[in-house]
This record gives structure tokens, sequence and C-alpha cells, in this order.
């Protein structure tokens, strides 16, 4: 990128919203995933007018615009692997309205998605999407990645939410798609088509968000098992029954052990895992659907099952939770983190596989996650320096995908597929499926400039190009 380039872009957002100070650069070479490519400018535009004006520039020009939240994202999504202008919504994050009516809002995409939680809970609404970093996460970006979270087995994930976008397109077209009414078929869903696009085939800027109302009580249980393998069949046994718990998430001892701390009470030394289990709905319904769920838990093997008696305890339960996958590397300084999902009564038969990869090569892996839609956080702990650990660490993750596609499952649940999950995207899908991607891309973005290099589009040669102690 040249610095008439670079002037140009200084002109469409104001020199003080945009940058190519190396120091600045580095700030967005990474995400969670924790890789580092450097952009050669980074600009925080403020419309979507502004961002088509950047689009356009680089249709005329070729360089590359890779669109980014609050760079939580775990697969590399919102990383400039082939340089370029990183363009981030910070500035586009203001509630724009909240009808309590017809139960919907619409925000800009810079909004943090804890930020609409708060505002619509004053309304007694709320958004049922809650990724693990909603409180630090944008709404644009959990609608890019199609964001998940606990709340997902009962209430489903940002798509089901998502009514109406604007969007700037990968040509510099600002368009609008879906409506704020609940039904609408007028055309091709462009919204499903967005959402989960990973920033491939649009910017989006601002979203038409359904709310529901805030449930009237809550129940939260925490079910102790002396073997992971019992606690998996107890998952089975409740998604088999006839209460569907409004969470239902799933931790081994290793993970408890890293988050014991915000545990009030200890857990037994022969407790192999846990699982936190929460049903909603009127005070009658909550209480008779707790004992439904307690009882099938001890069917299961449960040690004990313990309710949660205040709600300081219900808080410390999700906050242990919700610090899992940073508390985890605690145990070894380098994580690999994989999303993968199976058919719920799947989940006994990819516990146990598990188990025998890590016996098989030797590692040690950390299992937590959405049990109750069979989305299981596979962590690989290592050490960096150890680079046999790493090379064995590579052959199981493999090894790990092709087993879930045995069992009917999928590589990713929630975290969607960037540069991390690229190299394996094979194994899932056939080449006339990718096929069939590609053509709408290139239809949609012909000259490649929208975050390039995601998903389908994955570049070997990138890995050259990233940041390290010697070349960064």
């Amino acid at each position: 990128m040249d610095s008439s380039v670079k002037n140009q872009i200084r002109t469409i957002v104001g020199k003080e919203h945009c940058s190519d100070r190396k120091e600045d650069l580095f700030l967005y070479s990474y995400d969670a995933m924790n890789r580092r490519y450097l952009p050669d400018m980074v600009a925080h535009p403020s419309s979507a007018q502004e961002i088509s004006r950047l689009i356009n520039l680089a249709n005329e020009k070729l360089f590359a615009i890779v669109p980014r939240g609050a760079g939580t994202g775990l697969t590399g999504g919102s990383l400039a692997v082939d340089g370029g202008l990183v363009i981030t919504t910070s500035r586009m994050n203001r509630i724009l309205e909240i009808d309590p009516e017809n139960q919907t809002a619409w925000v800009e995409a810079g909004v943090f998605n804890g930020d609409l939680q708060s505002a619509a809970a004053a309304h007694g609404l709320f958004f049922p999407p809650d990724p693990a970093s909603m409180d630090f996460s944008t709404l644009g970006g959990n609608a890019a990645e199609n964001a998940g979270g606990a709340r997902a087995v009962k209430y489903g994930v940002t798509r089901d939410y998502v009514m109406a976008l604007e969007v700037v397109m990968p040509t510099g077209e600002i368009v609008h798609t879906g409506s704020a009414a609940i039904k609408s078929v007028t055309g091709y869903d462009l919204t499903r088509l967005i959402v989960g696009s990973e920033g491939t085939l649009g910017v989006i800027t601002r979203l038409c968000l359904k709310l529901i109302p805030i449930p009237e009580a809550v129940g939260t249980m925490l079910a102790a098992f002396p073997e992971i393998n019992t606690a998996a069949k107890a998952v089975a046994m409740i998604m088999s029954s006839r209460v569907t718990p409004s969470t239902l998430e799933f931790m081994d001892r290793t993970a408890v052990e890293c988050v014991k701390e915000y545990l009030q009470d200890d857990i037994p030394p022969d407790v192999a895992a846990l699982l936190l289990i929460e049903v909603d709905g009127s005070p009658s319904v909550v209480e008779a659907d707790s004992k439904v769920l307690e009882k099938k838990c001890l069917e299961a093997g449960a040690r004990y099952v313990q309710s949660a008696r205040e709600s300081e305890e219900r808080e410390a339960l999700w906050t242990a939770r919700r610090s899992l996958s940073p508390a985890i590397m605690k145990i070894r300084p380098l994580k690999i983190n994989e999303d993968v999902a199976v058919p719920r009564m799947k989940i006994p038969d990819l516990i146990t596989g598990i188990e025998e990869l890590a016996r098989k090569h030797r590692l040690t892996i950390v299992n937590f996650g959405h049990a109750g839609d069979g989305n299981v956080h596979v962590n690989f702990l290592l050490d960096p320096e150890d680079k046999e650990e790493v090379s064995r660490a590579d052959h199981c993750v493999k090894e790990l995908f092709q087993l879930v596609i045995a069992l009917g499952g999928t590589l990713s649940g929630e975290h969607g597929i960037g540069i991390a999950k690229a190299p394996y995207l094979d194994i899932e899908l056939e080449s006339s499926a990718t096929d069939v991607m590609k053509k709408i891309k290139h239809a949609l973005d012909p000259n490649n400039i929208l975050n390039p290099h995601k998903t389908f589009d994955y570049d070997k040669t990138s890995l050259e190009r990233e940041l390290s102690p010697h070349n960064g």
C-alpha cells in the first residue's frame, strides 16, 4: 500500500481516525487466536458510507480490507494475513432503538453484546445469544461469526435473532436485507447468507435483532460425577427427557481445577466432571423441571446434585464457567482450542475418543463446553518450546476432526473456520459444496478484496508472512 493510497484513506475517515504507525498496527495484528499478521493500515470509519468509499478504493487499488469487531475471535477471522487495511466498527457503537412492543432492537455493529443485554433488561427483555466474550465482543462480530453461547441449547444462536441488516458489499454497495417484521419471505434470504460468512461477503454496519421476554425464574444446579463418561451419559439422558434446559455446560476435572477459586464449595478429589445446568420459565415450571433433571443426573451416576442457593452463588458458578478458556492456560502456555460439535447422543463416544487420542499422542487435553447442543471445546495444552509435542498435537487435531466427522458432527460449533480450521475444511465438506461457496464469493467479490484467505480460501504461504520474534 503506497503513500498516495494511505492519504486517500486519511481523507475518507479523517487522519485522526486511522494510522499506519507500527505500534498501532501491532495492536491490530492479532486476535484471540494469538497469531500475528501486520496490516498496512488501520482505520476506524464512522458510517456505512465511509466504509463504502474505502471498499471502492480497495477495488480500484487492489488491496485487502479486513473487517474487525473487538478482536475476540478464536480462529483468526480478523487477521490481515495478506496485509491491507483493517477497518474496525469501534466508532459505530450506538444502540439506535429498543422497541419493547415489537420486541426488537436496532443497533450499530460496534455495540457490545453485554451493553445490549443491559439495555434490553431495562424493558424486561433479553437477547439470548451469550458467547463467553459477551461483555467485550461486538454484535457485528457475533453476527459475522454466527456466535453461540451457553443458552444455545434452548434458544439457538445469533442467526436465529438477526432479522435485518445494513451491509456494505465487497463492491461498495450499501444493501439492506431482511425486515423488522416477524415474517418475511421476500426474495432470497440475504440476511442468512451474510450471518456466519466471517466478513468475507460484506461488512455489517447495522442490525435489527429479535428480543424475547426475560424468564420469570431460573433454577441452577451443579451435578458432580465420578467419571467423565457418566457425565456424558447424563447429558444424553437429560436431552432425551421432555425437559429442555436453558443451559447444560460440561467441565472435566482439569477444567474445574483451573477455576476452583471461583467456586464457593470444595469439589471432592474423586469428582471427574461437572455439569452446570439451568432451567427457566415460571416458578412452578422451574421447580418441576429441576426435579426431573436432578433425577436424571442421579440415575446416570452423579455423586450429588447441588442447587445454587443464592444469586451470588449462581453468579460465581457462571463467572467460573466464563473464565475457563483463559484460566486453563495456567497449565501450559500454549493452547489449541477446537470447538467441535456432534449430535448430542454421540457425546459419550466423542469423550471416549478424545481420551484415547490423548493417551495415543501423550497430550494434555482439557474438555468443557456446551454439552446440551453437542458443542465441546477440546483444548490441547502445550509447551511451545517443545516442538515434538506441538507436532504430536497437530497430528492429533486432524484425528480429532476425523473422529468428529465419523460421529456425524462438524468442525466448528460456534467459533467459525477463519484460518485455524481452513486446512481441514475438506474433511467435512465435499468439493462440490466448496465450489458453490467459491462461486458465491467470486460473484459478490470479483477482486477478492474482502477478508481474503479465510474459510475455503486457505493460503499455505500465509505461514511465511506471520510475525515472529525474528521478523516482527
